[in-house]
């Protein structure tokens, strides 16, 4: 996809809400971007299509000055190419330049073929939908990235660096928010500090891999004295 910052989401990933938002929704998305963030998925699936298909066209404009993608919820692009559908279908996906699904556990990743990566929720307890879950925490994430036969984003209720890194360490390519950006007082502030939070925990992980499967010399046998 021209434009694209890269072939499937990664880093931060901003999720829209515009009942949570506190300011118009393209000005939010806008500050976000400004922050750091390349992907936005657009939710507001009650609007009218015309009214979601003026506003996904407005977010474009705002993600491609700074080169990056919106991801539209649903099967329908609204104009673009890529999209993200929920667990429960269509089966199989539609043919677009990026495909992503909603998971939840192994049966759902069993379900895969031609998407291109996942979210898998929740996470984390999270206060957009109290209640949902239960949780997966860092070591249920974990075990489902191991399982995936795609990248993962984590999704559900990550609103601080501590927990990015947790994601991060699990093995996720990137963090999915919602309610961090969509209520914060200053968005491209914690956009900032969820995307250096992220960096920094995928350069430590990268370091830590490449230096684990860097050989280690091994100790030379040691001339035996003649008697």
């Amino acid at each position: 996809m021209v434009g694209a910052p890269g072939p499937v989401p990664a880093g931060p990933v901003v999720l829209t809400d515009r009942r949570l938002a506190r300011g118009p929704l393209v000005g939010v998305v806008a500050a976000a971007v400004a922050g750091g963030v390349r992907w936005v998925v657009l939710r507001e699936r009650d609007l009218p299509r015309a009214e979601r298909a003026a506003l996904a066209a407005d977010l474009r404009r705002v993600l491609a000055e700074a080169g990056g993608t919106l991801i539209v919820a649903g099967p329908d692009p609204l104009g673009g190419a890529a999209v993200h559908l929920p667990a429960a279908g269509p089966y199989p996906p539609p043919r677009h330049t990026l495909v992503g699904r909603s998971c939840h556990d192994a049966a759902e990743l069993d379900r895969l073929t031609t998407e291109d990566y996942v979210t898998l929720s929740p996470v984390f307890p999270t206060r957009t939908k109290p209640g949902y879950g239960p949780p997966l925490h860092a070591d249920g994430l974990r075990r489902l990235v191991a399982l995936s036969p795609v990248p993962v984003l984590a999704l559900g209720g990550i609103e601080t660096p501590a927990q990015v890194r947790r994601c991060v360490a699990a093995g996720a390519v990137g963090v999915a928010v919602l309610g961090a950006v969509m209520r914060a007082g200053d968005p491209a502030e914690t956009a900032t500090t969820l995307r250096d939070a992220f960096d920094k925990a995928a350069t430590t992980l990268g370091s830590a891999v490449e230096e684990a499967a860097t050989p280690q010399p091994q100790p030379q046998p040691q001339p035996r004295e003649s008697q």
